[in-house]
């Protein structure tokens, strides 16, 4: 049985490869996340036979606290939390990070009879031990931050201090002066140059975070899955845990390759993200001014809108975090089943940033059971708008803003989006005429083909659909 853990741990290491490659798309995620689950109950089940020192009561109680918390939160967490609830999960593996890696440096340290005095981990030990409680401290906060701006709890508009970047470096310099302190003590007394890192660590992961603007949330996301996966990968270094290692590169590099995505999909570099993004405070906006015209909206109803898909034979629906938030993605498929039945063509066209993180509509639409071959990416789909009777905007707003192709002047300017504008006909599900989670102000909803339905985007979908089914 001794090499059960070894023989385990490959083969979840294996299923964790399998279950990424699941991932990638709709149609095997299901298949994906069976194989993810799989890999983590051998994982657990071969770290009892690995040999726990101190027994096993510390480990089941976590184990069954762990298990009570995650079955709590998978059954009370709305989908519009999600975001929230991944960023805060990233915090935990941080946390984690920093405790194993204090744990670890306390516990290597033991008085050596036979050479009178204290013996240390060797130097490899040291720097990994460095390394990993810097990173965890770092998506600690960093973590931490994200989840309140998600959740609203903190301002999405960036912290622009003054001389920020210089401030960065400055604390990533002198950690890396802590480091050399720490690999020079030759005593126990190396914890302090240890704790001082971690402070500025937090300090830093903080500040990292709040410097970025709500618009590249969905980056900031993907970033801590990164760091939470390298934090993971330097625990498994701090333990001598190969699944461990295995798993936080996997993690780590996945998280990297979906940031770029993420960066490439808002024409942003990752550079220019991290050094801060940008958005401002949500304003009202009742008037729209170009070239001295003052433009005001059209508001339209939901019979009218019934009417109109009635009427066309080429929808597509552009779903936004305002339909995670009213849960109308039901009410939406349900239209979308109504509208094909009468021989209306009808599909979906995602945005890779819309919402609060990525695949945030992909995840809300495979709820609402929607076929995966009516769901398309902006790539596919953007070429067809010109050929569309109906775009139905279902709260978004920065992913449709064509201010992001023709104002240079706007913040989001060279932004790839929905060029749904070039439809014959757009309505627009907004609560109000509130700008969206960057605080940019949005022509589209001024355009003369353009109508807005306001109120609860599942309260007008519901509506609708009853409309339609008379």
């Amino acid at each position: 049985m001794d090499s059960f853990p070894q023989l385990a741990w490959l083969i979840a290491a294996i299923c964790f490869i399998i279950s990424l490659g699941g991932l990638s798309k709709h149609e095997t995620a299901r298949r994906g996340n069976l194989f993810g689950i799989v890999g983590m109950a051998l994982a657990i089940i071969a770290a009892f036979f690995a040999g726990i020192p101190g027994g096993y009561t510390l480990l089941i109680l976590a184990l069954v606290v762990g298990s009570i918390g995650g079955a709590f939160l998978a059954t009370r967490v709305e989908m519009t939390a999600m975001p929230q609830l991944v960023a805060i999960l990233h915090s935990f593996v941080g946390l984690a990070a920093v405790l194993v890696g204090l744990s670890v440096y306390c516990s290597d340290w033991h008085f050596d009879e036979t050479l009178n005095g204290w013996v240390g981990p060797d130097m490899i030990h040291m720097i990994e031990i460095f390394i990993g409680v810097f990173i965890g401290g770092l998506t600690f906060t960093g973590s931490v931050i994200a989840w309140g701006k998600l959740d609203g709890k903190i301002k999405s508009k960036p912290l622009m201090i003054p001389g920020r970047h210089l401030l960065n470096l400055l604390m990533l310099l002198v950690c890396i002066g802590l480091g050399g302190w720490f690999l020079n003590t030759s005593t126990g007394v190396g914890i302090w140059p240890l704790i001082l890192m971690l402070i500025i660590a937090f300090v830093f992961g903080a500040h990292l975070v709040m410097a970025i603007g709500g618009a590249d949330m969905p980056v900031v996301v993907s970033m801590l899955n990164s760091y939470s996966g390298w934090a993971a990968a330097a625990t498994g270094f701090m333990l001598s845990n190969d699944l461990l290692i295995i798993t936080g590169a996997l993690v780590g590099s996945s998280g990297a390759i979906l940031s770029y995505i993420m960066c490439h999909a808002m024409n942003r570099s990752f550079v220019s993200v991290i050094l801060g993004g940008f958005g401002t405070d949500s304003s009202a906006p009742v008037a729209r001014v170009d070239d001295g015209v003052v433009k005001t909206h059209t508001s339209t109803t939901s019979a009218e809108v019934a009417q109109m898909l009635k009427d066309a034979k080429e929808v597509i629906v552009i779903p936004g975090y305002g339909m995670a938030v009213a849960q109308a993605q039901h009410p939406i498929r349900e239209i979308t089943e109504v509208l094909q039945k009468n021989g209306t063509r009808t599909r979906f066209g995602i945005h890779p940033v819309a919402g609060r993180l990525p695949g945030h509509m992909n995840v809300l639409l495979a709820e609402a059971r929607l076929p995966y071959d009516l769901v398309l990416e902006m790539d596919e789909i953007n070429d067809d708008f010109p050929a569309t009777d109906v775009v139905l905007v279902v709260g978004a707003n920065d992913i449709v803003n064509p201010g992001a192709l023709d104002d240079p002047s706007s913040p989001i300017y060279g932004m790839p989006v929905l060029e749904a504008w070039k439809a014959s006909q757009v309505v627009v599900f907004k609560r109000s005429m509130g700008s969206g989670y960057s605080g940019v102000d949005n022509p589209l909803f001024y355009n003369e083909n353009t109508d807005m339905l306001f109120g609860d985007a599942k309260k007008s979908a519901d509506e609708i659909l009853q409309e339609l089914r008379q």
